[in-house]
């Protein structure tokens, strides 16, 4: 198996450019038992809800094997470990203990962690329509934050809080499976709080490197036809600008903020909270989105079932490769992206990451994912020579893992798991990566 490298090196990034790979708790950790329940226990026990039938509960093995992770991740040359503290491995006696390990493991492998505080995986008890949740994730950034902070300067309040509403709560094809379609906004305004109130928990705590995990790619309009357009912009509005303006302008878009839980005043006063300054703003880039008109039927995309009464529908890309998932693999969208953003927001954008970029492919062969990797970070370089502020950049992900509604069945690792022995076998993209930061230093 060999690591072929493109013809061209890649670029050099600037100086001080932060190198790494990332992870989630619930798709990696296992060790089920020795954790509370999450929403996403209780969604994997339900008959069909989970397309090979798995469950998390031992997924890699995690929790028992991170010595070993870690080495990976030195061997690898990553700067940082982005992962996440699973919030009801936190509420359980000695649950903090690990992440002392795991952050110290790190730290002695020169391999800087940044840990991200909520990743989908919410505790059972709890729910996010109701507001008092925002207010229980501030209780936990704090307890998480008193523990790891003397070792732990750069963090991460939320990963996908749009698709932790829309697969989640809108369309139920995620944990907790609801379908409730457009009254699930609460649920993205109470995560969006929930952040705010995490910022200036974490402030407190002395942290002075804080950003968050949105999912954002452009949204292509079908046709020029004016139908197409208008449902491109409204799918735009919900999957971009619902998450990116509260925490960047300290607004909601026009047409979004009377949609939200309580009184004009009460939501002015959160987007007070929302839109805390951060450090640094995250993005987690897969592929961009052909959105038309409604087509007046339930539909099937992508694995999801889209109701016929949402104003847009989502089409097909054509003209690209697409992944073993499916999706489409459009690097310069990658550019064309983060160029919007910094014409949408302006000075108001700050230093831009990216906290997530991968794909699903077969094989310790992988050349497809080399292809990928390299065509990304070539669009990430076209953007930060145009003047975009970049200032990382994390694949998704170190290891095959537990990849929610698809269980096992999709592997976006660069390294293999044998789910029955544990074995880690590091594929051809591993050695491509890794050869890529040495000569990036």
């Amino acid at each position: 198996m060999i690591a072929r490298m493109a013809t061209n090196p890649i670029p050099r990034f600037p100086a001080g450019f932060l190198w790494g790979v990332s992870t989630s708790a619930h798709q990696i950790e296992g060790a089920a038992d020795e954790r509370g329940p999450s929403v996403w226990d209780a969604f994997a026990a339900e008959p069909g809800r989970i397309k090979d039938s798995s469950t998390a509960a031992v997924a890699c093995d995690h929790y028992h094997r991170y010595p070993e992770d870690v080495a990976l991740l030195r061997d690898l040359g990553v700067d940082a470990y982005r992962f996440s503290v699973s919030w009801p491995r936190v509420g359980s006696p000695g649950g903090l203990d690990f992440y002392d390990r795991l952050v110290d493991e790190l730290c002695a492998a020169g391999v800087r962690p940044v840990p991200t505080l909520f990743h989908w995986d919410l505790p059972l008890e709890l729910d996010w329509l109701d507001r008092d949740t925002a207010e229980r994730f501030a209780d936990h950034t704090a307890l998480v934050a008193a523990r790891l902070g003397d070792r732990v300067t750069k963090w991460i309040t939320l990963n996908e809080p749009a698709e932790h509403t829309l697969l989640g709560h809108a369309l139920g094809a995620h944990a907790p499976g609801r379908r409730l379609l457009f009254d699930a906004l609460p649920v993205a305004h109470h995560q969006l709080l929930a952040h705010g109130l995490a910022v200036r928990a974490l402030r407190a705590a002395g942290a002075s490197d804080i950003g968050i995990a949105n999912s954002h790619g452009p949204t292509w309009p079908a046709s020029g036809e004016p139908a197409d357009v208008e449902a491109a912009g409204f799918y735009d509005l919900l999957l971009n600008r619902l998450f990116a303006d509260p925490v960047l302008l300290g607004r909601y878009p026009d047409g979004i903020a009377e949609l939200m839980p309580g009184s004009p005043e009460d939501v002015a006063a959160d987007l007070k909270v929302i839109g805390e300054p951060l450090d640094w703003y995250g993005i987690n880039y897969y592929a961009p989105t052909r959105v038309g008109a409604p087509q007046g039927a339930e539909i099937e995309f992508g694995g999801l079932t889209m109701p016929a009464e949402l104003p847009f529908s989502v089409r097909e890309i054509d003209g690209h490769p697409v992944t073993d998932f499916g999706w489409p693999v459009v690097p310069a969208a990658l550019t064309e992206l983060l160029l919007d953003f910094r014409g949408r927001y302006g000075d108001r954008l700050p230093p831009v990451v990216i906290t997530e970029n991968g794909c699903s492919y077969e094989g310790l062969d992988d050349q497809e994912r080399i292809t990928f990797l390299d065509g990304h970070l070539r669009a990430l370089h076209r953007a930060v020579e145009a003047g975009v502020d970049v200032r990382g950049y994390f694949v998704w992900s170190l290891l095959d893992n537990f990849e929610w509604a698809e269980g096992y069945a999709r592997r976006f690792g660069l390294v293999h798991v044998d789910f029955g022995t544990q074995e880690r076998t590091p594929k051809a993209s591993y050695g491509w990566l890794r050869e890529v930061l040495r000569a990036q230093r």
